[in-house]
């Protein structure tokens, strides 16, 4: 089955049982400092999980388009995708685990065909906080899946939530790929790569509240996720994810390009890593190194490192970027749209790291000379980390230049110091979740408010032109992204600063009406990466001032906002500046 297809019969299913359809939200959180990217579909729904009210209605469905880097280290298993689609069916206080089971069950086996002898589930089996689910178990066997098959397990695989929020128990539902057992006790809980998981139930009923404390929320929902790519996989009765269509032109071009020097899991990863690359430059991210960009500049970086591994020519980079975009459009017409823009900052980014191989070899040689003047024949292993951590340079290049010098490199201590920093790395990521997702504090909601003021603020005073590429608040702050193609002016920041202040003044009422995207349009509400927006929309206005469609949240009256003060204004990327300002409470 193709991968459109499979999309659309899923979307089909759940309209046909009361869903309405959302479409996929960017890769780019809007207004969330708790991610860097959008890892699950229901990033951009949390909110509604709290009781307010979507403007679709109580149950929705939906494909997010999804970025997780947290295992990028072991791309290249049969499964395991940077970039991948997440379908989704969402119940805000509606149905809950019974009927989110046999809609599962029924999509799966009826809908799909798929072998139910080849399904196992596994299901929360309690603590001190929650119950044992007996009520997703006994769902399950009443769906027809055999005891033997329904494995209980702890919050470790089965339950869902970040350091605070909303949260709870999950179902994980298993395809046996019919690989032999790891041992006799194999089952969904391995990770032997027998049993792969296709989807997951979540029952969001509790909100943790700090550590160790859970409450209930006021109503309970069902958040699923059902992995597109592998679900592609089992149907087509593929081995990989890379066998399907959506890589297999991709895997056959690498495979051509690096002859007798081909590797399976470098192809795997050039694939894997291009197509993140191209969807992440589509939302309007550029290599740097910090935050997205971070990122992005590590993938780029990481398939050019595993082309130069097959020596295939840099120059095919162009190639294998265009064949990934012909295999995507279909999927996302956006990569295409944007093909020549994408493609110019992959070469750049190219361009940039060969400079830094270069560097990287003339810091080498320096070390190189260091270690026979000393009459060593290793290289310290901090001194090939340093070449790693700053100036880029891959470790396997290290050992390839030394391994040619007569010289070898400790690959073990280079290990340990880079699992160090990689514990570090991920100890640092997890802070972006250490606050949960959809923080709707007083404070939060006041700076969500100022986002719309600084907006029309600024095309006040800079223009039309200056509109929203995207934002990010905390507690502390407001970040806010624009399009300009100059340095702002402090006579500028002064104006908006006052206008903005002068709105915060008037005590100005913010209503909030819903209404179809063509009514908001026709309205003249400002709308934001309109490709989010479903058929009902929220508009929200703050007085005479301002008018944009929004999910919230947002002040009832401006006057309690405090004194707003623009702190730094920066460029943030090609054509975008940034405004870093705060509420100052007076």
């Amino acid at each position: 089955m193709k991968a459109i297809d499979l999309r659309n019969k899923y979307l089909e299913f759940f309209t046909e049982n009361g869903h309405k359809v959302i479409p996929s939200a960017p890769l780019l959180p809007e207004n969330d400092p708790t991610v860097l990217f959008t890892t699950a579909g229901m990033h951009p729904l949390i909110t509604y999980f709290l009781g307010n009210v979507h403007p679709q209605g109580r149950r929705i469905t939906d494909y997010q388009k999804c970025i997780r880097t947290g295992d990028i280290d072991e791309v290249g298993d049969d499964s395991h995708l940077t970039f991948f689609e997440m379908m989704g069916n969402w119940s805000f206080g509606d149905y809950f685990k019974e009927e989110s089971i046999e809609l599962s069950y029924r999509f799966l086996t009826e809908k799909l065909g798929i072998d139910a002898n080849r399904i196992s589930v596994t299901v929360f089996e309690g603590d001190q906080d929650a119950p044992k689910d007996k009520v997703a178990f006994n769902a399950w066997v009443k769906a027809g899946i055999p005891e033997d098959r329904i494995y209980f397990s702890g919050k470790k695989t089965n339950w869902w939530g970040l350091e605070k929020g909303p949260c709870g128990p999950d179902t994980e539902i298993f395809y046996d790929t019919l690989k032999p057992k790891c041992s006799d006790n194999c089952s969904p809980l391995c990770d032997c790569g027998k049993y792969l998981e296709i989807w997951n139930n979540v029952f969001t009923e509790y909100n943790k509240i700090a550590e160790g404390k859970y409450e209930l929320l006021s109503q309970k929902n069902v958040d699923t996720g059902l992995g597109l790519e592998r679900v592609v996989m089992i149907l087509d009765g593929k081995k990989s994810v890379y066998e399907t269509e959506l890589f297999v032109d991709v895997m056959n071009t690498l495979k051509e390009l690096a002859g007798d020097k081909y590797i399976e899991k470098s192809a795997r990863v050039i694939a894997d890593h291009m197509r993140a690359a191209l969807m992440i430059m589509v939302d309007g991210v550029v290599p740097s190194n910090v935050e997205q960009g971070y990122v992005l500049r590590r993938l780029i970086r990481r398939l050019i490192r595993h082309m130069r591994k097959m020596e295939i020519d840099m120059d095919k980079i162009v190639e294998i970027a265009n064949i990934t975009v012909e295999a995507s459009k279909e999927m996302y017409p956006e990569i295409d749209e944007h093909k020549e823009e994408i493609i110019t900052k992959l070469v750049a980014e190219k361009d940039k790291f060969v400079k830094t191989l270069e560097k990287g070899e003339k810091e080498f040689n320096k070390y190189l000379i260091q270690a026979k003047n000393e009459g060593k024949d290793t290289i310290d292993a901090e001194k090939v980390f340093k070449l790693y951590d700053t100036f880029g340079f891959p470790v396997e290049i290290t050992e390839e230049l030394a391994t040619e010098n007569g010289i070898r490199i400790n690959v073990q201590e280079f290990n340990e110091l880079f699992k160090k920093h990689q514990e570090l790395s991920r100890q640092g990521s997890n802070q972006k979740f250490k606050g949960g997702l959809a923080n709707d504090s007083e404070i939060v909601t006041q700076y969500h408010t100022a986002t719309h003021l600084l907006h029309k603020a600024l095309q006040i005073v800079l223009g039309e032109h200056a509109t929203q590429s995207g934002s990010n608040i905390t507690e502390e702050r407001l970040r806010f992204d624009f399009k300009h193609p100059q340095k702002v002016t402090r006579e500028e920041l002064d104006e908006v600063e006052r206008i903005v202040n002068e709105q915060i003044q008037k005590d100005l009422v913010v209503k909030c009406e819903e209404m179809t995207l063509d009514e908001a349009k026709e309205s003249g509400a400002t709308g934001l990466f309109e490709n989010k927006y479903g058929d009902l929309v929220k508009v929200y206005s703050i007085g005479d001032f301002s008018k944009e469609i929004c999910g919230g949240p947002h002040v009832e009256r401006t006057g309690n906002m405090g004194r707003f003060k623009i702190k730094k204004e920066e460029a943030s990327s090609a054509g975008v500046r940034r405004i870093k300002a705060v509420l100052i409470k007076e």
